[in-house]
């Protein structure tokens, strides 16, 4: 464990120098009302907002026309209907919707709201809020209250929002998650891809004091990001297996029971965090991939997974705590043909910590009867008496610090307790199939969802004892050395798109990023600096267990170990797309 356990940073960002940045209901309505009485103000949104209480604000705007965009939508019990194909599969999954912001409005009302716009235009602004707002009539002015999706499950979870065009703040968060991740968040990011040069002022209201940055404040923010190595915003949560290392290593809550995720590399979910003046801007990390998405992932990258990141990095903590769900995740096939998906949640599991008792479950034992298997996996969960024998079917391996377990989609996994498992992977991140959970309730009281009808459809019944020993347990190869540095490559699987690299050094180490992003963590050390050989970034320090982001861009860069680590030994496990 990491002997000064404050140095992790929880709140990277990106410092922005001669930015414009508002504090404050007051002077933000200041800001962005109208010097005329004929002007145009949209006010677009993301879900996850304070819908009511930020309409209440901005209805403080001098106005002739105030138009909330909502009540122009269509029935909810039509939107229902409409999104239903999108919903359908069960609790957990879904579809990738086709839906667009249009697909919501009722046409007759956007006849009708034109022609108040019209008469109401000459006697003063019309201000316009809420989803799809720029749709509805050309603005003036375009004001984009954005929100992160963390933070919209951390109020999806408190039942304070709704989704789309629908009140679901009631349901439970797994099914407002579904509408969300299937459905409303997919609608609302291709409608907000067509506005990113059109808006003029972006409106942060994560925190309890609003902010704005204007138009260019915000380009200067992402393209500096684009160009540089960074960190996007880690978040935390706890599981009912989690464990304890991450209190002590990550500086967090003492009084949570446990944590057992660390999500410190989910582009779709992290937050991103501008600078300005000592003040930080808080914005979801999809804004960059989005807009930069050549620069950061590179363009063969980019040519193959288009605006998607394709890397995952997570941080899973059973110290103190239990085992995960055995779980498989989809065939690539399976994933298209159920959910709409591209690829698949291919993994590793690169451990960072372990005790002496720690071991992982990956693959099944040689010669099983495949059938029995299943039977009694589904016989157990029916029965809370009953208890799948696990040592029976699966194949489990003792666990050391700096092993690397190769997990292709397919194969049976999970890690045991007393570890920490830093989790590489593909980006889709909610297609995991639990097939058993040792009996245990959820964090809610209540079972977790069981998925054994889609899992035995997947389950790759050759990764037995011999195939898992032979392709997947540390494929460790010496590529290249140097003066106090060693590059091993680590894996993956001849089946999976990730290449993983692990440097162990003491001195300087040269990295290029070869036309892919890179992702890396800090495994071993206290502390390094990453530089630019011609001064085109500045350094960056990472600590212990931190994960950060290289863009393709940035080409060439360095890492030495840093502060307390200077000429000490360090370690890092790097990913980048494998062409």
């Amino acid at each position: 464990m990491c002997k000064n356990n404050s140095q992790y940073d929880k709140y990277p960002a990106t410092s922005i120098e001669n930015g414009t940045l508002i504090k404050g209901w007051e002077n933000i309505l200041n800001q962005i009302t109208p010097v005329t009485d004929t002007h145009i103000v949209a006010i677009e949104c993301y879900t996850g907002i304070y819908y009511e209480q930020l309409i209440s604000y901005f209805r403080n705007i001098p106005h002739a026309l105030f138009v909330d965009t909502a009540q122009l939508f269509k029935a909810e019990s039509e939107i229902l209907r409409i999104t239903e194909n999108f919903m359908k599969e069960d609790i957990l999954f879904g579809y990738l919707s086709n839906l667009s912001i249009w697909d919501y409005f009722d046409e007759e009302k956007i006849i009708a709201i034109h022609q108040e716009i019209k008469s109401a235009q000459k006697n003063g602004n019309i201000i316009l809020f809420g989803y799809g707002s720029s749709y509805v009539i050309e603005p003036d002015t375009l004001v984009y209250a954005d929100m992160p999706r963390w933070e919209i499950q951390q109020r999806m979870r408190k039942n304070e929002v709704t989704g789309l065009g629908v009140d679901n703040k009631n349901e439970a968060f797994s099914l407002q998650y579904k509408r969300g991740y299937f459905n409303d968040w997919r609608v609302l990011d291709k409608h907000k891809r067509t506005l990113y040069q059109h808006i003029d002022y972006w409106l942060d209201t994560t925190g309890k004091e609003p902010k704005l940055i204007d138009k260019k404040t915000f380009f200067e923010g992402i393209e500096k990001t684009a160009h540089k190595p960074f960190r996007v915003v880690p978040f935390f949560d706890p599981a009912p297996w989690g464990g304890q290392w991450m209190k002590e290593v990550c500086n967090l809550d003492k009084s949570v029971s446990n944590f057992g995720w660390c999500f410190d590399c989910v582009p779709e979910e992290n937050s991103l965090l501008l600078e300005i003046d000592g003040e930080t801007f808080e914005m979801p990390s999809v804004n960059l991939v989005y807009l930069k998405s050549k620069e950061l992932l590179g363009e063969p990258v980019e040519a193959r997974f288009g605006q998607d990141f394709p890397i995952r990095f997570d941080i899973l903590d059973t110290m103190g705590g239990g085992n995960l769900s055995l779980q498989v995740h989809p065939t690539t096939q399976f994933a298209r043909d159920r959910f709409g998906l591209p690829y698949t949640q291919d993994e590793s599991y690169y451990m960072i910590d372990v005790k002496e008792d720690a071991n992982v479950y990956l693959g099944l034992k040689k010669g099983i009867d495949r059938n029995a298997m299943i039977d009694d996996i589904e016989n157990a969960n029916k029965d809370p008496k009953l208890n799948f024998d696990d040592e029976k079917y699966i194949h489990t391996i003792p666990a050391k610090k700096h092993d690397h377990f190769l997990i292709p989609a397919g194969t049976i996994h999970c890690s045991g307790k007393n570890s920490v498992v830093l989790e590489i992977s593909a980006t889709p991140n909610l297609f995991t199939f639990k097939l058993w959970d040792w009996s245990r309730l959820g964090l809610d009281g209540k079972p977790r969802p069981i998925n054994i009808e889609k899992g035995k459809q997947v389950i790759q019944w050759n990764r037995d004892t011999d195939y898992v020993t032979s392709q997947l347990v540390n494929r460790f190869k010496e590529i290249a050395r140097g003066e106090g540095w060693a590059e091993e490559k680590t894996g993956l699987h001849q089946t999976q798109f990730i290449e993983t690299r692990r440097h162990i050094f003491t001195g300087p180490v040269p990295h290029m990023t070869n036309d892919s992003v890179n992702v890396l963590n800090l495994v071993e050390g206290d502390e390094i600096i990453v530089e630019s050989p011609d001064g085109r970034f500045e350094p960056l320090i990472v600590h212990y267990a931190e994960t950060f982001i290289v863009p393709a861009s940035v080409k060439e860069y360095t890492i030495r170990p840093h502060g307390k680590s200077a000429s000490r030994k360090c370690v890092t496990i790097k990913a980048s797309v494998r062409f």
